[in-house]
């Protein structure tokens, strides 16, 4: 059943019984629902209940009045804990993907609350080969626009035609929004986190491959990483069973970060 939170600001859900110890923030395009396979299940005696919301612009939340990079996001969720019986003491921040985006400043704004983060097909990292500029027929347009020669209906074919899928089917201020969390980088937040983190990625991940959290564990004080066979990019769904396992902290044995070659294959950004 939808719930409101944040004084009405945010909506989702909560699964199990109980003050919730666990945080849910879903990925782009996506809503709170991506967890329900993970949480909503029969559980043993003791297991924590769970929150998740759906972040600004998506699922029943509307979108943010600008556009908010990743620190204003996480500036909104500080209502959760800050609400009565929404959030335990000490909670267990789950991030897939932009949801991941969104954990690290979070758990810089309060440290004292997280015990643990589980972050998965997070792009924590530029992946290795990405285009770094444009095509140049996209800039040429882009410079003629701004000089007044290109009208908008010109300028937005090419970024349709240019564009990632997550950027062609964004609308309004998410489009923006989805430009500015691109650009953001997080290479230095990622060596102040001083809680425990368990990376959990997908082997078959090709929108944010293995090898990014490969080389953002290595930048992590104090981090495991756990690849999952057979399993893409979305983690909650294609493996609840296994995700579910190592939130609760029953994780398996480390996976070696060596393993088999890496698909370096070009892919669409993913924010």
């Amino acid at each position: 059943m939808l719930k409101s939170f944040a004084r009405g600001r945010l909506f989702g859900a909560t699964w199990g019984s109980g003050v919730p110890s666990v945080l849910a923030l879903h990925g782009w395009q996506r809503t709170h629902n991506d967890f329900s396979p993970v949480f909503d299940r029969p559980g043993s005696p003791g297991d924590p209940a769970a929150v998740g919301v759906d972040l600004f612009g998506f699922g029943a939340t509307p979108p943010p009045p600008e556009a908010w990079g990743t620190a204003e996001y996480a500036r909104h969720l500080v209502p959760l804990f800050e609400e009565a019986g929404t959030l335990a003491d000490r909670v267990v921040v789950v991030g897939h993907s932009f949801g991941g985006r969104v954990a690290i400043p979070l758990q810089a704004m309060v440290p004292d609350r997280i015990e643990r983060m589980v972050l998965t097909g997070v792009p924590l990292l530029d992946r290795e080969g990405r285009r770094s500029r444009p095509a140049t027929a996209y800039r040429l347009v882009r410079r003629l626009h701004r000089m007044g020669v290109v009208g908008d209906e010109r300028m937005e074919a090419m970024r349709n035609r240019y564009g990632s899928a997550d950027y062609r089917s964004a609308q309004g201020v998410m489009r923006e929004v989805f430009v500015r969390v691109l650009a953001e980088q997080y290479g230095d937040e990622l060596a102040s986190i001083d809680c425990p983190v368990d990376l959990v990625w997908g082997e078959d991940d090709t929108e944010v491959p293995v090898e990014v959290a490969a080389r953002a564990r290595a930048l992590l004080p104090s981090a495991t990483l756990t690849i999952l066979p057979g399993v893409g990019h979305l983690t909650p769904t294609e493996a609840p069973a296994a995700l579910r396992e190592i939130v609760l902290g029953r994780r398996g044995p480390e996976t070696p970060t060596g393993v088999g070659p890496v698909d370096d294959t070009p892919a669409g950004d993913t924010p």
